[in-house]
């Protein structure tokens, strides 16, 4: 080495070690950086805390309501008549529930067809009396067969009495023996009362 090339050394030696210096931070703060970044894109790609919310929801009020005797009557009296009292039909049948005069005479009620129209308290009184003289003819088949399927219709006892109402008891016992289907004058079904009026809890006492 010449004296030449010693002396620009020795010169230059704080230079060459600042640059030294220098390049060892620049490289530092390189991996320090690229550490942060890549320990930040870790951190961000972590599943974040999901925050459950849950609705407030206002459950409705539920009624159960078992359809009772009056429910029964008010279906039956819409069926037969509309529920009007003062009703006769081409046949002569009378009231809300359309009562031949034979079947009055029968359950001991002597009165005209305008007494009879004109006072809904004999008419339902005769109902009354009718229910209660249709489940004494009844009574054996009712206990016999409620809850259970005949001919394809499931049985109760306000749908059997109902079918009486229409049909008359000796018609209901003739469905329960041979499957018989009567129709009245103006060809309802007696199996649709049996289906229609099935299921109401009635009142009935007295025997």
């Amino acid at each position: 080495m010449t004296c030449l090339t010693k002396l620009y050394f020795m010169r230059n030696i704080p230079k060459i070690v600042m640059s030294g210096l220098i390049l060892c931070l620049m490289m530092a703060f390189t991996t320090i950086s690229r550490s942060f970044k890549e320990e930040h894109t870790i951190i961000s790609l972590q599943a974040k805390p999901v925050e459950v919310i849950t609705p407030e929801v206002e459950l409705p009020e539920v009624k159960i309501e078992l359809k009772g005797h009056d429910a029964f009557l008010e279906a039956i009296g819409h069926r037969e008549s509309g529920n009007r009292y003062e009703i006769v039909n081409s046949y002569g049948y009378m009231g809300r529930y359309q009562f031949g005069k034979t079947t009055l005479k029968g359950l001991g009620f002597d009165v005209t067809t305008d007494e009879f129209i004109n006072s809904p308290y004999i008419q339902e009184k005769a109902m009354q009396k009718l229910l209660l003289h249709n489940r004494k003819k009844l009574r054996k088949l009712i206990e016999e067969y409620e809850g259970k399927v005949v001919h394809g219709i499931y049985i109760t006892e306000s749908g059997v009495l109902a079918a009486a109402h229409l049909a008359g008891a000796g018609n209901v016992k003739r469905f329960f023996k041979k499957g018989y289907e009567f129709k009245d004058g103006y060809g309802t079904r007696m199996t649709s009362y049996l289906t229609q009026f099935s299921g109401y809890r009635l009142k009935l006492y007295g025997i």
